[in-house]
């Protein structure tokens, strides 16, 4: 699902607001998490998931193409961790999945 995607969804099953409004609280939310995390703040969600953030060391890697050696400098890199709801929620379709390929072999 894209962002537009998901602005038109919202607009359609709110009927409330306009889609201009709906993009309009769709950024301000996104900004909103991405400016706690830029502040290394942990955004929670409940029963979604959380953002934050994770720091990794510097690493020596290889150039794929030319197989020189080179430094990979250390990075802070944005993390997502599913909440217990939307993993039982994926778990539940997950196992059903599971059961009809079962079937079928």
């Amino acid at each position: 699902m894209t962002k537009s995607e998901l602005i038109s969804q919202i607009s359609e099953s709110c009927g409330t607001m306009s889609k201009k409004q709906v993009e309009f609280l769709v950024n301000s939310i996104f900004l909103s998490i991405k400016s706690a995390l830029k502040n290394n703040e942990k955004v929670e969600i409940r029963g979604f998931g959380s953002f934050h953030i994770r720091n990794k060391n510097a690493k020596s890697g290889r150039n794929p193409k030319t197989g020189e050696k080179i430094d990979i400098p250390a990075c802070k890199v944005p993390f997502f961790r599913p909440g217990k709801e939307l993993k039982k929620q994926l778990l539940k379709n997950d196992s059903e999945i599971r059961k009809v390929l079962k079937g079928n072999e």
